[in-house]
């Protein structure tokens, strides 16, 4: 299932990494949104790490559940939390490593997957469009 939060703003033009990143990531509904200040803990946090070091840096590296669990020094419950989050944005594609599964940025690159989450918001706008003429015909019909 795809889910994305949609919020009007302006983009951010920013040359710190980690205020955009974090600023995008929120307004997305990744990572809650906790305020500036805590800019230094959410660059230490699992999501935002996983992200930015797993994900950006190493966009070119398909990561195992071992492999994350490892680097990011967390649990499975929490892992596969922010993984479903990513999943449902469809910014990152699931892959067979051997018999396990794998995860990588989707085209290995954030504009790339982004287009592809473009599309998923445009075809969802266009269902939501095709409901709300549904129920205008049905409000109508009854008036």
């Amino acid at each position: 299932m795809f889910e994305i939060t949609v919020r009007l703003k302006n983009p951010s033009l920013d040359n710190n990494i980690d205020l955009t990143l974090y600023e995008f990531l929120s307004d997305i509904g990744y990572i809650e949104e906790r305020g500036e200040s805590d800019l230094d803990k959410t660059r230490k946090s699992v999501p935002y790490r996983m992200f930015k070091e797993c994900f950006l840096d190493r966009s070119d590296k398909t990561w195992s559940v071992q492999d994350l669990i490892t680097y990011l020094k967390t649990t499975k419950p929490t892992l596969y939390r922010y993984l479903n989050r990513l999943k449902a944005l469809d910014i990152i594609q699931e892959v067979q490593i051997g018999k396990e599964k794998g995860y990588a940025l989707r085209y290995n690159s954030l504009s790339l997957a982004w287009n592809f989450v473009e599309s998923n918001v445009k075809i969802s706008m266009e269902n939501y469009r095709k409901t709300i003429e549904n129920i205008q015909r049905m409000i109508g019909d009854n008036k």
